[in-house]
């Protein structure tokens, strides 16, 4: 359960529940149903990450490749399109968007990324689309009309300078889409993310919308190979962030770091240092199986058992951050209420 303070107050009551890619723990990750399953969960955020097609339409997939969140190798129409690519320095072969017209893509049905994790997930495999990123708003909006509160929307540019590269520049259709939907302020329920940099400091001078540098053990930033990471989350380093983005979206284990024997140890400095610099801090990603858990949260042998979750959220809202990135709004929220 989340720390309270002396009166008994939920300290957990102002961290923000960010859905990431929808309730991927139970649907399809990126589709209208994950997204929509979590607003009615309680998230106070979706998080879409955003790809391109190859006729220029923003859609959300984790990644542009789509082999293992699709059924594109179910379709002989598409099998000249496999091929293999170099991204952010990594080789692949596959299939990606940016190959396909959203046409094209509207054909295609998404499949759950870990069907071995989530078995009831993948029951819903075939029979959602890919959807663009003005579906999302659109939902988004609907769900606000029904009920009555706000939901932030929290995209991320995924691959800004390999998409830069091949012609398909974020900042002009990005910022067209939400400033034509009202997203213009610093106050505006929205955050835009990315692991690169140059992007958000582009971004910097052509929106109020509020900006949040990713941030991961490794490997370093693919527009920036020679800095790292730990630079990046280094005092100087923070307060050089903030010159550009209003927050940090980290690795979780940057804030509660791993002994040895996989256990949590006491908090880092991240969390205090960040906010010096004026800078929020959102924890990516809390999940509730097992294997994605601390040792000392764990419960049983079985990866896919759900573990002591609650007790992991609780030691993050301990720590101070602003954020919580998860799989598992439903549990989320749950833990931050009680």
């Amino acid at each position: 359960m989340p720390q309270q303070d002396g009166d008994g107050a939920n300290l957990g009551k102002d961290v923000l529940i960010i859905a990431h890619r929808g309730a991927s723990g139970e649907r399809p990750e990126h589709t209208l149903a994950s997204y929509e399953r979590a607003i009615d969960q309680g998230a106070d955020y979706v998080e879409p990450d955003l790809v391109f097609t190859k006729d220029g339409f923003l859609v959300a997939r984790h990644e542009n490749a789509i082999t293992d969140t699709t059924d594109v190798a179910d379709h002989p129409e598409f099998a000249d399109r496999k091929t293999s690519k170099t991204i952010d320095g990594h080789a692949l072969t596959g299939w990606f968007t940016e190959d396909f017209t959203l046409a094209e893509l509207r054909t295609l049905r998404a499949r759950e990324r870990l069907p071995e994790l989530r078995r009831s997930s993948a029951d819903f495999d075939g029979l959602f689309q890919i959807p663009t990123f003005d579906e999302i708003i659109a939902l988004v909006r609907v769900k606000e009309n029904e009920t009555g509160r706000t939901i932030g929307i929290y995209p991320e540019t995924k691959h800004p300078s390999y998409f830069e590269a091949i012609g398909l520049s974020f900042d002009g259709p990005l910022l067209k889409t939400l400033h034509n939907a009202g997203y213009v302020s610093a106050d505006a329920p929205i955050f835009i993310q990315s692991f690169e940099i140059d992007n958000l400091r582009r971004l910097d001078k052509l929106t109020d919308i509020r900006l949040i540098q990713l941030i991961r053990v490794a490997p370093n930033p693919a527009d920036h190979p020679e800095l790292d990471y730990k630079m990046m989350t280094s005092a100087s380093g923070l307060k050089d962030i903030a010159q550009y983005a209003d927050g940090i979206g980290v690795q979780k284990t940057l804030v509660l770091p791993r002994s040895d024997d996989d256990r949590s140890t006491a908090p880092s400095s991240l969390v205090a240092d960040a906010h010096m610099a004026g800078l929020d801090v959102h924890i990516w990603t809390l999940r509730r199986e097992n294997i994605f858990l601390p040792a000392e949260y764990r419960q049983g042998n079985e990866p896919q058992t759900m573990g002591d979750f609650a007790g992991e959220i609780a030691a993050f809202v301990a720590a101070g951050v602003d954020g919580i990135f998860t799989d598992n709004t439903k549990e989320v929220v749950s833990a931050l209420s009680d």
